[in-house]
């Protein structure tokens, strides 16, 4: 038994007519008759009653009937599911992210995309930036919003860039400085300093160490907490000073200030990251959906950091 021959026997058992069924199905009569006679011989039972001027199902064919039905049209779903997903229409997708300026845009990204793709199951989750490129590498996620930092170094992983991050010197209200408009980096040699952990993210605790070797010090670092919420907590509560996207002033304490660097506009860039060897098929559709929500709302992407 095989699809054809059950989409042959519908025809009939809907019809009950060969000479309408095989109108319907596009072929000959006999083509009909000759599919319907070989369904009966491999089945071993009669499934029409016919004769010159009628044709009647019998009990067995009624019953073959409603199964016939089921069976051609979970076909046709089957068929329609490895289309979609081949395409990339059905699938999953894993998104990894760092929690940081991702707040101002991807909560709308994820919405819009689940709308427009509903079969696509989108799984998220927030990593450090080492741990997100060795999830990249690893296939465990298949596209990645991180910093730029050292990814063209690299191998197999393509980027995209969304928008050009400023890092601020962030303090507490009450901190003597806390009044600039901006600070040259050679006026912190001896403020204390709260920084990411080193193993959490390599990169960013590198460029502070860079931005201060670069004005002449060794930063003086009392405190790597291993979460970037406790950077914020700890500057909070006057226990040092931070240097950090500026951005996480929207979602920072209202007693926390993000102060601008004098004398260099140190940036990097917010990238979406995905493996190159990756053939998941929903990657080039949530890429194209983040550059639409990226042209509809390109001045708050611009703005973020100003």
């Amino acid at each position: 038994m095989d699809i054809r021959q059950l989409r042959y026997f519908i025809a009939v058992a809907e019809n009950l007519n060969f000479t309408e069924a095989a109108k319907q199905l596009f072929v000959a009569q006999s083509a009909v008759s000759q599919q319907i006679a070989d369904l009966e011989k491999k089945i071993g039972v009669q499934l029409f009653i016919r004769n010159k001027r009628s044709v009647k199902l019998t009990n067995a064919g009624a019953v073959l009937l409603k199964e016939a039905i089921s069976l051609v049209n979970k076909s046709v779903e089957a068929m329609e599911k490895t289309r979609q997903a081949e395409l990339g229409i059905i699938g999953n997708l894993n998104l990894g992210f760092l929690g940081y300026t991702e707040k101002n845009f991807l909560p709308h990204l994820i919405r819009q995309f689940r709308r427009n793709y509903p079969k696509i199951n989108l799984h998220l989750n927030q990593f450090n930036h080492g741990m997100l490129i060795e999830s990249l590498n690893n296939d465990e996620l298949d596209i990645g919003f991180t910093f730029a930092f050292s990814l063209d170094n690299i191998g197999g992983l393509e980027k995209n860039r969304i928008f050009t991050e400023t890092l601020s010197i962030v303090m507490h209200c009450e901190h003597p400085l806390a009044n600039k408009t901006s600070i040259h980096v050679g006026d912190l040699r001896d403020e204390r300093f709260i920084a990411l952990h080193r193993k959490e993210s390599p990169q960013g605790f590198n460029q502070t160490l860079m931005i201060c070797s670069n004005n002449g010090f060794a930063p003086n670092i009392v405190s790597e907490p291993k979460l970037l919420n406790t950077v914020l907590l700890l500057v909070d509560s006057g226990m040092g000073i931070a240097i950090l996207p500026k951005s996480l002033k929207l979602h920072s304490s209202p007693s926390l200030r993000f102060i601008d660097i004098e004398g260099e506009k140190i940036e990097y860039e917010l990238v979406v990251a995905w493996k190159k060897a990756n053939e998941n098929p929903s990657i080039p559709l949530f890429l194209k959906e983040l550059e639409f929500v990226k042209s509809q709302y390109y001045k708050d992407f611009s703005t973020i950091t100003s």
